[in-house]
């Protein structure tokens, strides 16, 4: 099975791998058609099925084409938890089925909730407090905000596992 990830970042393709682990997944990069820093979870779920449509349409030759997309959804229920959360939305489609599912959801920290609300993407603050670069490509927001308990890749793993569930259960 070949399979086409709408993204060059590698974790996205090294997430796709964990579910798929006997397949062939190349990371294809194409455009998600929503903002780059998706707020809420119509636009990130939308940027996910994007992905996973375009890449299809980018080559015939992939049997399943997978969208992740990484958003933040603003919890305002007036609860102690309510606040800014990341969260993450998988797609996987073979061109007539769709799967989409996400993945956890995490309390982004105020100080950097702040800065996303005013404008800023979350990777580029999360290179900024952690002074290094290219986060979103290594441990993410996901492994700063748990202490490494789980990396990005294993966050983006439990959104496309779920968005993959009609092409791995005979249940559906």
């Amino acid at each position: 099975m070949r399979i086409g990830v709408g993204s060059g970042n590698p974790v996205k393709r090294d997430a796709t791998t964990r579910v798929f682990p006997d397949a062939t997944v190349v990371a294809e990069p194409v455009p998600s058609g929503v903002s780059e820093q998706p707020i809420g979870h119509a636009e990130t779920r939308t940027g996910a099925l994007n992905r996973a449509e375009a890449v299809l349409d980018a080559d015939d030759e992939y049997d399943l084409g997978v969208g992740i997309e990484g958003g933040v959804v603003d919890v305002d229920d007036g609860s102690a938890t309510a606040g800014l959360h990341l969260v993450m939305w998988g797609a996987v489609s073979d061109g007539e089925r769709h799967g989409v599912g996400g993945g956890p959801s995490l309390p982004v920290p105020p100080s950097i909730a702040t800065r996303v609300r005013d404008g800023e993407e979350l990777g580029p603050v999360m290179d900024d407090v952690l002074g290094e670069s290219d986060v979103a490509k290594k441990q993410g927001a996901a492994g700063a905000f748990t202490g490494g308990e789980m990396t990005r890749t294993d966050a983006l793993a439990a959104a496309v596992t779920a968005a993959a569930s009609p092409f791995l259960s005979d249940l559906y």
